[in-house]
């Protein structure tokens, strides 16, 4: 039986005020109380629904930027855009219907719905090649307490932020609230420990030029436009450091940065080489072999010689390639195939760069970077991350911002810092706690000239990822209802 349409819509509001705790709104103190609520709703209602309307909601707020991508065509696919809202949206809730509704129905209670969405944030990060956005714990991302993913991870954070949300309803409100500030003081006490410990400079400093062209999305694959947005970068790359400031070590352009192939580029890669003027250039280039086709990273020697290449390996399903597009190849359906030129092909492993002096990168390229259980995968421990991206796709309002977010949480997990380099915004320079040094807002071009920030030790996160968190959602699933009945016998039985 369905509750009531006010309970749905009470819990779709809900669901919108906790998105407020994303990026670029960051009103965790609405978004803990909404959590809180919502998971009273779905105690006390029927579980899944209720999940389902709060998912709803949530997705509505959190996610909207996924209109942005139909409106760089409107005339074309703009139609298509709210269809993609409700259709992202109702995903989301179903997830939620799914975790509030097992969690209802085998821990039972408000501690049950907190598990279950918890479980719900694991599952998201893995299942159909995963989807870490927007997470429960990405909330805490530019206070002290998202510092704790050095050790917990985001499925950690997740659980921690839905734990603080159920005390109340599972403690009694005056003692659970009482519980939930003290661990959240707690928490953000260690994290600002964590902030104020210093850090031991580089003993060799690497200076890096980060290059915003701000190519508009709908002009960047333009004939009329493409060479302009190529001579842009360009200039910018063979712009003078401000008075009294060295030549950059390493210039580093955005994704997909140039109109021509990596192994098609003519005179393209000696102009590049040429702006740099001695220092090498890693860059976002497509590339072809065969008929398959890569959206790669290079690195351009000053000789104008191609020194590294890394193919993209996590690629985004339906946006770069079709899921089993070759597989159906085989039966005669040909326009969904990677191998015949339909969509990237992936690249076939994580790696590490080696720049020399400059250190071992590990090289991400744009969705990559929400996905640290792919920087795990990199063979080993890379110095710092470079990340290249092309922004323009999500819009100027929220889309960017949480992207931005989201490479401040990696580099705090990994305890690594971050060059950013984004087409349109925001390019940052991230330091290894996650905050930002520098930084170039949306829709500008020009550069960013920063000094490398330290590195820290390896991680806790970095050596376990998420199996520590997702072992303690299971644990805590299976021991929740065991401690009841057990507390239960103990009454009846008069020893309580």
């Amino acid at each position: 039986m369905r509750p009531r349409w006010s309970v749905l819509s009470g819990a779709a509001v809900l669901g919108a005020v906790a998105a407020l705790g994303q990026a670029p709104f960051d009103l965790w103190f609405l978004a803990l109380p909404a959590l809180s609520g919502l998971i009273a709703l779905a105690a006390w209602s029927r579980a899944g629904w209720t999940g389902f309307a709060g998912g709803f909601g949530y997705a509505l707020v959190a996610m909207f930027w996924i209109v942005e991508p139909f409106m760089v065509e409107p005339e074309i696919y703009g139609w298509m855009a709210p269809f993609a809202l409700v259709l992202m949206a109702a995903g989301m809730g179903l997830f939620w219907a799914l975790g509030c509704g097992l969690g209802a129905r085998f821990v039972r209670g408000p501690a049950g719905i907190a598990v279950g969405l918890a479980a719900i944030d694991a599952l998201r990060s893995y299942v159909f090649t995963g989807f870490p956005w927007v997470l429960f714990g990405h909330i805490w991302i530019g206070t002290p307490v998202a510092q704790l993913a050095a050790w917990i991870g985001p499925i950690g954070l997740s659980l921690l932020t839905l734990a603080l949300a159920a005390l109340p309803w599972v403690l009694g409100r005056k003692a659970g609230t009482g519980l939930a500030v003290l661990v959240l003081a707690g928490a953000w006490g260690t994290g600002a420990l964590r902030l104020a410990a210093p850090e031991a400079p580089r003993p060799d400093p690497v200076h890096l030029r980060l290059v915003q062209p701000d190519a508009t999305q709908a002009l960047k694959w333009d004939p009329d436009h493409q060479l302009e947005f190529f001579y842009r970068h360009l200039d910018l790359t063979a712009q003078d450091p401000a008075p009294g400031q060295p030549r950059p070590d390493l210039v580093i352009w955005p994704e997909t940065a140039v109109p021509f192939l990596l192994n098609r580029a003519g005179q393209g890669i000696e102009m590049i080489a040429n702006a740099a003027q001695g220092a090498p250039v890693a860059l976002g280039i497509q590339r072809s072999e065969d008929m398959r086709y890569f959206n790669s990273l290079a690195v351009i020697g000053p000789d104008a010689q191609v020194e590294d290449v890394y193919d993209k390996v996590h690629l985004v399903p339906f946006g770069e390639y079709i899921p089993y597009g070759d597989l159906m190849a085989k039966i005669g359906i040909g326009a969904f195939a990677a191998q015949q030129g339909n969509g990237y092909t992936p690249g076939k492993a994580e790696t590490l760069l080696d720049l020399g002096r400059l250190g071992r990168v590990a090289p991400l390229i744009c969705y990559e970077s929400i996905f640290p259980q792919d920087i795990r995968r990199v063979p080993g421990r890379p110095d710092w991350i470079m990340l290249v991206t092309n922004d323009a796709w999500f819009g100027n309002v929220s889309g960017p911002w949480q992207h931005l977010a989201q490479a401040r949480l990696i580099a705090i997990e990994f305890g690594l810092p971050v060059a950013r380099a984004a087409n349109t915004g925001v390019s940052a320079m991230i330091d290894a706690k996650g905050r930002v040094t520098a930084e170039l807002g949306m829709n500008r071009q020009g550069v960013i000239d920063a000094v490398l920030p330290p590195s820290l030790p390896e991680t806790l996160y970095a050596r376990t990822g998420d199996w520590p968190a997702i072992v303690l959602i299971a644990f805590l699933a299976c021991a929740i209802p065991s401690f009841r009945r057990n507390n239960r016998v103990d009454r009846v039985s008069g020893r309580v």
